[in-house]
Protein backbone atom coordinates (compact mmCIF):
# COMPACT_ATOMS: atom_id res chain seq x y z
CA UNK A 1 0.00 0.00 0.00
CA UNK A 2 1.33 3.59 -0.99
CA UNK A 3 2.13 6.13 1.79
CA UNK A 4 -1.35 7.67 2.67
CA UNK A 5 0.59 10.85 1.93
CA UNK A 6 1.49 10.29 -1.31
CA UNK A 7 -1.72 8.53 -2.52
CA UNK A 8 -3.67 11.55 -1.34
CA UNK A 9 -1.65 13.53 -3.50
CA UNK A 10 -2.36 11.50 -6.36
CA UNK A 11 -6.27 11.45 -5.90
CA UNK A 12 -6.15 15.09 -5.63
CA UNK A 13 -3.78 15.65 -8.95
CA UNK A 14 -5.93 13.31 -10.86
CA UNK A 15 -9.39 15.06 -9.76
CA UNK A 16 -7.77 18.55 -10.94
CA UNK A 17 -6.89 17.30 -14.38
CA UNK A 18 -9.78 18.71 -16.56
CA UNK A 19 -8.80 21.99 -14.71
CA UNK A 20 -5.29 21.57 -16.02
CA UNK A 21 -6.34 20.01 -19.23
CA UNK A 22 -8.46 23.55 -20.43
CA UNK A 23 -5.88 25.91 -19.17
CA UNK A 24 -2.73 24.32 -21.40
CA UNK A 25 -5.22 23.98 -24.09
CA UNK A 26 -6.22 27.79 -23.31
CA UNK A 27 -2.63 28.93 -23.80
CA UNK A 28 -2.25 26.88 -26.93
CA UNK A 29 -5.14 28.68 -28.59
CA UNK A 30 -2.53 31.62 -28.50
CA UNK A 31 0.59 29.73 -29.21
CA UNK A 32 2.28 30.01 -26.03
CA UNK A 33 2.52 25.92 -25.60
CA UNK A 34 4.45 25.91 -29.22
CA UNK A 35 7.33 28.34 -28.32
CA UNK A 36 10.42 26.50 -28.69
CA UNK A 37 10.61 25.84 -24.56
CA UNK A 38 7.64 25.58 -22.32
CA UNK A 39 8.87 26.53 -18.92
CA UNK A 40 6.66 25.11 -15.74
CA UNK A 41 7.31 25.72 -12.19
CA UNK A 42 5.81 23.66 -9.68
CA UNK A 43 5.25 25.35 -5.74
CA UNK A 44 6.02 23.32 -3.05
CA UNK A 45 6.88 20.39 -4.69
CA UNK A 46 7.57 17.90 -1.87
CA UNK A 47 9.90 15.14 -1.82
CA UNK A 48 8.16 11.32 -2.97
CA UNK A 49 7.01 9.88 -5.74
CA UNK A 50 4.56 11.99 -6.75
CA UNK A 51 6.90 15.15 -7.03
CA UNK A 52 6.75 14.79 -10.87
CA UNK A 53 3.81 13.43 -11.56
CA UNK A 54 2.86 16.91 -12.38
CA UNK A 55 5.25 17.23 -14.74
CA UNK A 56 4.88 14.05 -16.73
CA UNK A 57 1.47 15.00 -16.33
CA UNK A 58 2.05 18.11 -18.59
CA UNK A 59 4.11 16.73 -20.78
CA UNK A 60 1.28 14.13 -21.53
CA UNK A 61 -1.24 17.02 -22.45
CA UNK A 62 1.42 18.97 -24.72
CA UNK A 63 1.81 15.79 -26.24
CA UNK A 64 -1.71 15.88 -27.41
CA UNK A 65 -2.15 18.80 -28.25
CA UNK A 66 1.18 19.20 -30.53
CA UNK A 67 -0.69 15.73 -32.44
CA UNK A 68 -3.80 17.47 -32.79
CA UNK A 69 -2.40 21.25 -33.86
CA UNK A 70 0.04 19.21 -36.00
CA UNK A 71 2.62 21.40 -33.98
CA UNK A 72 6.37 20.07 -33.19
CA UNK A 73 6.59 19.38 -29.78
CA UNK A 74 8.45 22.12 -27.79
CA UNK A 75 11.14 21.56 -25.27
CA UNK A 76 10.38 21.55 -21.29
CA UNK A 77 11.26 23.22 -18.52
CA UNK A 78 10.72 21.68 -15.13
CA UNK A 79 11.29 23.99 -12.49
CA UNK A 80 10.86 22.37 -8.64
CA UNK A 81 10.26 24.59 -6.05
CA UNK A 82 9.97 23.89 -2.03
CA UNK A 83 11.52 25.42 0.75
CA UNK A 84 14.92 25.08 1.62
CA UNK A 85 15.03 21.92 3.87
CA UNK A 86 13.12 19.80 0.87
CA UNK A 87 15.37 17.02 0.15
CA UNK A 88 15.79 18.02 -3.60
CA UNK A 89 18.86 15.32 -3.82
CA UNK A 90 16.39 12.61 -3.45
CA UNK A 91 14.34 14.40 -6.64
CA UNK A 92 17.17 14.24 -8.59
CA UNK A 93 18.10 10.92 -7.96
CA UNK A 94 14.70 10.14 -8.98
CA UNK A 95 15.38 11.81 -12.56
CA UNK A 96 17.20 8.74 -14.45
CA UNK A 97 13.53 6.74 -14.08
CA UNK A 98 11.49 9.70 -15.07
CA UNK A 99 13.80 10.46 -18.00
CA UNK A 100 12.97 6.72 -19.18
CA UNK A 101 10.22 7.17 -18.97
CA UNK A 102 9.81 10.48 -21.16
CA UNK A 103 11.08 8.31 -24.05
CA UNK A 104 8.76 5.52 -23.77
CA UNK A 105 6.22 8.27 -24.58
CA UNK A 106 7.68 8.35 -28.16
CA UNK A 107 10.10 10.33 -30.55
CA UNK A 108 8.14 13.10 -30.16
CA UNK A 109 8.79 13.99 -27.11
CA UNK A 110 10.89 17.28 -26.85
CA UNK A 111 13.72 17.18 -24.29
CA UNK A 112 13.23 18.11 -20.95
CA UNK A 113 15.66 19.72 -18.29
CA UNK A 114 14.23 19.88 -14.44
CA UNK A 115 15.90 22.05 -12.04
CA UNK A 116 15.41 23.29 -8.54
CA UNK A 117 14.56 26.31 -6.81
CA UNK A 118 14.47 26.19 -3.47
CA UNK A 119 12.93 29.03 -1.07
CA UNK A 120 9.68 30.58 0.26
CA UNK A 121 6.80 31.54 -2.74
CA UNK A 122 6.45 34.39 -0.52
CA UNK A 123 9.24 35.98 -2.07
CA UNK A 124 10.94 35.77 -6.01
CA UNK A 125 11.59 32.65 -7.44
CA UNK A 126 12.51 33.04 -10.90
CA UNK A 127 13.15 35.94 -13.47
CA UNK A 128 10.90 38.52 -15.07
CA UNK A 129 8.26 36.92 -17.36
CA UNK A 130 10.20 33.37 -17.77
CA UNK A 131 7.40 30.95 -17.02
CA UNK A 132 4.28 29.43 -18.87
CA UNK A 133 2.71 27.38 -16.35
CA UNK A 134 2.43 27.29 -12.91
CA UNK A 135 0.87 24.73 -10.50
CA UNK A 136 0.92 24.03 -6.94
CA UNK A 137 -1.34 21.79 -5.15
CA UNK A 138 -1.46 21.36 -0.82
CA UNK A 139 0.98 23.99 -0.33
CA UNK A 140 -0.79 27.49 -0.92
CA UNK A 141 -2.76 27.26 2.20
CA UNK A 142 0.47 27.21 4.10
CA UNK A 143 0.86 30.92 5.46
CA UNK A 144 4.15 32.25 5.51
CA UNK A 145 4.24 32.59 9.36
CA UNK A 146 1.64 31.98 12.23
CA UNK A 147 -0.50 35.35 12.55
CA UNK A 148 0.62 37.69 15.00
CA UNK A 149 -1.04 38.57 18.11
CA UNK A 150 -3.26 35.27 18.86
CA UNK A 151 -1.36 34.64 22.33
CA UNK A 152 -4.65 34.11 23.33
CA UNK A 153 -5.62 31.28 21.69
CA UNK A 154 -4.88 28.89 24.62
CA UNK A 155 -6.30 24.85 24.32
CA UNK A 156 -6.21 25.32 20.57
CA UNK A 157 -3.34 25.08 17.50
CA UNK A 158 -5.46 26.53 14.80
CA UNK A 159 -9.00 28.38 14.51
CA UNK A 160 -11.77 26.30 16.56
CA UNK A 161 -14.74 26.89 17.97
CA UNK A 162 -13.41 28.01 21.27
CA UNK A 163 -10.81 30.25 20.11
CA UNK A 164 -11.62 34.27 20.43
CA UNK A 165 -12.89 36.43 17.87
CA UNK A 166 -9.37 38.27 16.97
CA UNK A 167 -7.90 34.50 16.38
CA UNK A 168 -9.85 34.48 13.35
CA UNK A 169 -9.63 38.02 12.52
CA UNK A 170 -6.01 37.46 12.37
CA UNK A 171 -5.71 34.28 10.59
CA UNK A 172 -7.76 35.97 7.79
CA UNK A 173 -5.38 38.95 7.90
CA UNK A 174 -2.64 36.87 7.21
CA UNK A 175 -4.35 35.07 4.29
CA UNK A 176 -4.91 37.91 2.16
CA UNK A 177 -1.54 39.34 3.24
CA UNK A 178 -0.27 36.60 2.02
CA UNK A 179 -2.29 35.46 -0.49
CA UNK A 180 -2.23 39.19 -2.55
CA UNK A 181 1.62 38.92 -2.26
CA UNK A 182 2.12 35.29 -3.86
CA UNK A 183 -0.75 36.33 -7.02
CA UNK A 184 1.89 39.58 -7.06
CA UNK A 185 5.20 37.55 -7.34
CA UNK A 186 3.95 35.24 -9.66
CA UNK A 187 2.43 37.69 -11.80
CA UNK A 188 5.89 39.43 -12.35
CA UNK A 189 7.39 35.53 -13.41
CA UNK A 190 4.54 34.94 -16.10
CA UNK A 191 4.73 35.93 -19.62
CA UNK A 192 1.76 37.76 -20.38
CA UNK A 193 -1.60 35.10 -21.17
CA UNK A 194 0.77 32.50 -18.93
CA UNK A 195 -1.67 30.70 -16.29
CA UNK A 196 -1.84 29.10 -12.93
CA UNK A 197 -3.34 26.17 -11.72
CA UNK A 198 -3.82 26.12 -7.95
CA UNK A 199 -5.08 23.40 -5.54
CA UNK A 200 -5.84 24.16 -1.96
CA UNK A 201 -7.83 23.28 1.04
CA UNK A 202 -10.88 25.36 1.66
CA UNK A 203 -14.28 25.55 3.59
CA UNK A 204 -17.61 24.97 2.70
CA UNK A 205 -19.00 28.60 3.79
CA UNK A 206 -17.60 32.02 5.33
CA UNK A 207 -18.04 29.84 9.01
CA UNK A 208 -14.28 29.80 9.79
CA UNK A 209 -15.09 26.99 12.58
CA UNK A 210 -16.96 24.40 9.84
CA UNK A 211 -16.13 21.08 10.21
CA UNK A 212 -14.54 20.71 6.92
CA UNK A 213 -12.32 23.72 7.29
CA UNK A 214 -10.97 23.22 11.05
CA UNK A 215 -12.11 20.10 12.58
CA UNK A 216 -9.17 17.66 11.51
CA UNK A 217 -7.06 19.79 13.26
CA UNK A 218 -9.49 20.41 16.38
CA UNK A 219 -9.01 16.15 17.56
CA UNK A 220 -5.30 17.02 17.05
CA UNK A 221 -5.13 19.71 19.73
CA UNK A 222 -7.66 17.27 21.64
CA UNK A 223 -5.15 14.86 21.33
CA UNK A 224 -2.48 17.25 23.29
CA UNK A 225 -4.71 17.99 25.75
CA UNK A 226 -5.67 14.49 26.62
CA UNK A 227 -1.62 14.04 26.67
CA UNK A 228 -1.58 17.08 28.75
CA UNK A 229 -4.12 15.57 31.08
CA UNK A 230 -1.70 12.49 31.38
CA UNK A 231 1.30 14.84 32.41
CA UNK A 232 2.81 13.87 28.64
CA UNK A 233 3.50 17.24 27.97
CA UNK A 234 3.67 20.45 29.28
CA UNK A 235 0.35 22.86 29.07
CA UNK A 236 2.83 26.04 27.97
CA UNK A 237 4.13 24.14 24.64
CA UNK A 238 0.25 23.72 24.01
CA UNK A 239 -0.80 27.16 24.78
CA UNK A 240 1.99 28.29 22.58
CA UNK A 241 1.77 26.37 19.28
CA UNK A 242 -0.56 27.46 16.40
CA UNK A 243 -0.41 26.41 13.00
CA UNK A 244 0.69 28.57 10.10
CA UNK A 245 -2.23 27.19 8.10
CA UNK A 246 -5.63 28.39 6.26
CA UNK A 247 -8.49 26.96 5.02
CA UNK A 248 -10.05 29.86 2.97
CA UNK A 249 -14.11 29.58 1.68
CA UNK A 250 -14.48 30.47 -1.97
CA UNK A 251 -15.67 34.04 -1.19
CA UNK A 252 -12.28 34.93 0.16
CA UNK A 253 -10.48 33.45 -3.00
CA UNK A 254 -12.30 35.13 -5.14
CA UNK A 255 -12.02 39.12 -3.52
CA UNK A 256 -8.26 38.36 -3.10
CA UNK A 257 -7.49 37.32 -6.62
CA UNK A 258 -9.84 40.72 -7.55
CA UNK A 259 -8.52 43.10 -5.08
CA UNK A 260 -4.68 42.08 -5.95
CA UNK A 261 -5.58 42.71 -9.72
CA UNK A 262 -3.01 40.84 -11.62
CA UNK A 263 -4.86 37.91 -12.69
CA UNK A 264 -8.05 36.70 -14.55
CA UNK A 265 -9.93 34.02 -12.80
CA UNK A 266 -10.95 31.69 -15.25
CA UNK A 267 -12.51 28.74 -13.08
CA UNK A 268 -13.29 27.94 -9.39
CA UNK A 269 -13.50 24.47 -9.06
CA UNK A 270 -14.52 22.43 -5.57
CA UNK A 271 -14.62 18.78 -4.69
CA UNK A 272 -14.53 16.70 -1.18
CA UNK A 273 -12.20 14.21 -0.20
CA UNK A 274 -12.56 11.66 2.32
CA UNK A 275 -10.18 12.10 5.64
CA UNK A 276 -8.49 8.53 4.80
CA UNK A 277 -7.69 8.93 1.12
CA UNK A 278 -8.12 5.10 1.13
CA UNK A 279 -11.67 5.62 1.06
CA UNK A 280 -13.80 6.28 -1.81
CA UNK A 281 -17.05 5.60 -0.34
CA UNK A 282 -18.77 8.97 -0.82
CA UNK A 283 -22.25 8.06 0.23
CA UNK A 284 -21.79 5.73 3.50
CA UNK A 285 -21.68 7.95 6.02
CA UNK A 286 -22.27 4.91 8.70
CA UNK A 287 -19.04 2.50 8.44
CA UNK A 288 -18.81 -0.35 10.67
CA UNK A 289 -16.18 0.27 13.75
CA UNK A 290 -13.68 -1.95 11.96
CA UNK A 291 -13.59 0.37 9.08
CA UNK A 292 -13.31 3.64 11.62
CA UNK A 293 -10.65 2.48 13.03
CA UNK A 294 -9.27 1.67 9.52
CA UNK A 295 -9.76 5.77 8.79
CA UNK A 296 -8.16 7.05 11.80
CA UNK A 297 -4.85 4.81 11.08
CA UNK A 298 -4.58 6.48 7.92
CA UNK A 299 -5.38 9.88 7.99
CA UNK A 300 -3.42 9.64 11.40
CA UNK A 301 -0.47 8.81 8.64
CA UNK A 302 -1.32 12.10 6.38
CA UNK A 303 -1.70 14.26 9.19
CA UNK A 304 1.71 13.35 10.31
CA UNK A 305 3.26 13.86 7.41
CA UNK A 306 2.47 17.44 6.85
CA UNK A 307 2.75 18.52 10.30
CA UNK A 308 5.60 16.42 12.33
CA UNK A 309 8.51 18.76 11.24
CA UNK A 310 6.08 21.68 12.79
CA UNK A 311 5.61 19.66 15.85
CA UNK A 312 8.97 18.52 16.16
CA UNK A 313 10.91 22.35 15.74
CA UNK A 314 8.01 23.33 18.77
CA UNK A 315 7.72 20.47 20.97
CA UNK A 316 11.43 19.42 20.10
CA UNK A 317 11.94 16.19 22.88
CA UNK A 318 9.42 17.54 25.16
CA UNK A 319 6.95 15.00 23.70
CA UNK A 320 6.44 11.07 22.25
CA UNK A 321 4.33 12.22 18.51
CA UNK A 322 4.41 8.44 18.49
CA UNK A 323 1.74 8.38 21.47
CA UNK A 324 0.18 12.03 20.12
CA UNK A 325 -0.93 10.26 16.50
CA UNK A 326 -1.96 6.83 18.24
CA UNK A 327 -4.21 9.23 20.36
CA UNK A 328 -4.90 11.22 17.37
CA UNK A 329 -5.80 8.41 14.91
CA UNK A 330 -8.95 7.13 17.91
CA UNK A 331 -9.71 10.43 18.04
CA UNK A 332 -10.30 10.69 14.16
CA UNK A 333 -12.01 7.11 14.25
CA UNK A 334 -14.55 7.55 16.95
CA UNK A 335 -15.49 11.39 15.25
CA UNK A 336 -15.77 9.65 11.72
CA UNK A 337 -18.52 7.03 13.89
CA UNK A 338 -20.66 10.21 14.80
CA UNK A 339 -20.14 11.86 11.02
CA UNK A 340 -17.92 11.75 8.07
CA UNK A 341 -16.30 15.40 7.79
CA UNK A 342 -14.36 15.52 4.32
CA UNK A 343 -11.77 17.65 3.35
CA UNK A 344 -13.40 20.62 1.13
CA UNK A 345 -10.94 21.39 -1.75
CA UNK A 346 -10.38 24.79 -4.20
CA UNK A 347 -8.95 24.40 -7.24
CA UNK A 348 -8.70 27.66 -9.33
CA UNK A 349 -6.95 28.26 -12.61
CA UNK A 350 -5.89 31.64 -13.26
CA UNK A 351 -4.76 33.87 -16.40
CA UNK A 352 -2.12 36.70 -16.17
CA UNK A 353 -3.40 40.11 -16.85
Amino acid sequence: MLCSKYFFQETVIQKTLPVLKRAIKQMANINIVFDKCFVIADLGCSTGMNTLLFASTVIDIVLELSKEANHKTPRFQVCLNDLFRNDFNAIFRSLPTFYENLKEKGENVGSCLVSAAPGSFYGRLFQDESLHLVHSSYAVHWLSQVPEGIENNKANIYMGKTSPLNVFEAYQKQFHTDFETFLRLRHEEIVIGGCMVLTFLGRSNVDPTTDNGCRVFELLAQSLLDMLKEGLVEESYINSFNLPFYAPCEDEVRNAIHNEGSFTLDSLKVFLVNWDPYDEDYTNTKDSKELNHSHGKNTAKTIRAVTEPLLTSHFKNSINLDVLFQRFEEQVAEDLAKKKTRYFNVTISLTRK
